[in-house]
């Protein structure tokens, strides 16, 4: 049933899809200890999580150096990208960025586990050094006038962030735009109809 959900939707190797297995069970094995998503949520583990992360990692259609994944947490869409990036080799490295050292170890060891090359930073989002990204993402994380600070801060001049967002997506960007200038994409998402995921470019201050 796994490995047919996500062929619906991406053309994934044997290999990638055990990567991906091997992620669920860790994550399910530590998440009563730390909370890395809800309890409620973890019955729909591979499509509300899972397949949603996938999507981001798609999104992006061309080869790119860094890719940074910011206040990664339980490893959506972080360790996800980086599982996909060794079957497609379009991503040079996977960087992970979390505050919270419990998080940070979860991260380390799911990563050890999956066999994939990951760096963790344990640092605050708007206190580390600057990134200097070609992409930058996170999923359920903040406001979008938030993320495009951390964006401002840790995405190269040319990079692109992508966001899952939910319903209220559009007030978030009309809100955003008070604020930011940027260029934007909404791409509908693939495991709710009413959500998207935004491709976001060109981030300046009013």
């Amino acid at each position: 049933m796994t490995a047919e959900l996500l062929r619906n939707h991406f053309d994934v190797s044997r290999e990638t899809i055990e990567r991906l297995e091997i992620f669920a069970a860790t994550l399910t094995k530590w998440n009563p200890k730390i909370n890395l998503v809800s309890k409620r949520s973890l019955d729909e583990l591979w499509s509300r999580h899972i397949l949603d992360s996938m999507q981001v990692y798609f999104a992006v259609d061309a080869s790119i150096n860094n890719w940074l994944d910011i206040g990664s947490g339980g490893g959506l869409p972080g360790v996800i990208v980086g599982i996909l990036a060794m079957e497609h080799a379009k991503v040079g490295s996977v960087r992970l960025m979390e505050s919270d050292q419990r998080k940070c170890a979860f991260l380390r060891n799911v990563a050890r586990e999956c066999g994939v090359p990951l760096t963790v930073t344990c640092e605050r989002i708007e206190q580390a050094t600057p990134e200097q990204a070609d992409i930058l993402s996170a999923r359920a994380l903040a406001d979008l006038s938030d993320l495009l600070s951390f964006s401002e801060r840790h995405l190269q001049k040319g990079g692109t962030a992508v966001f899952p967002k939910g319903i209220s997506w559009k007030k978030e960007v009309d809100n955003a735009l008070k604020q930011w200038r940027f260029e934007w994409e909404a791409i509908t998402s693939l495991t709710e109809p009413e959500a998207v995921i935004l491709k976001i470019k060109g981030v300046e201050r009013v």
